[in-house]
């Protein structure tokens, strides 16, 4: 006789990373990629003379924004293990162009998105990897979550 397979409990599994607060950290991460990417591509398509660099990593966040947008959407143990990558590779990003706009300025003769740590865009690009970090990280699998009160476990 086989044993009934039984569905694990709902409140001790882990959230799709698009599900409650990361519907809307999808939702910025998808704005954060459409507008960084639309303007690196026009910048460099229309003033790349002025000042490439700075054009070059506008596009670099755009591209990143579109990764971490796609795998915090998809959610699969893959798609989450490049969503952390490509979220670290953006705080690691908005950390050195900040601080290289910061301590050299006449090499960003123009704003980037991370220039500044992101102030052209009130901070949301320093905010952003962090808030994408602990996300991932609450949504882990395997992860322990807190019961609710008055719940015990099942034996």
């Amino acid at each position: 006789m086989s044993t009934p397979v039984v569905p694990p409990d709902d409140a001790d599994a882990a959230p799709r990373t698009s599900s409650g607060p990361g519907r809307a950290l999808v939702a910025v991460y998808g704005l954060f990629a459409l507008a960084a990417t639309a303007r690196g591509v026009t910048q460099l398509v229309t003033q790349y003379d002025e000042a490439p660099l700075a054009y070059v990593l506008s596009l670099v966040a755009g591209i990143v924004y579109v990764v971490a947008t796609i795998t915090l959407a998809r959610g699969t143990a893959t798609s989450r293990r490049v969503a952390l990558v490509a979220v670290s590779v953006e705080l690691v990003g908005v950390l050195t162009v900040g601080t290289l706009s910061v301590l050299d300025p006449a090499a960003f003769p123009r704003a980037t998105v991370w220039s500044l740590y992101g102030s052209g865009y009130g901070f949301v690009p320093l905010v952003l990897p962090v808030l994408g970090l602990l996300w991932l990280r609450r949504t882990r699998p395997g992860a322990a979550r807190p019961r609710a009160a008055g719940r015990t476990a099942r034996s």
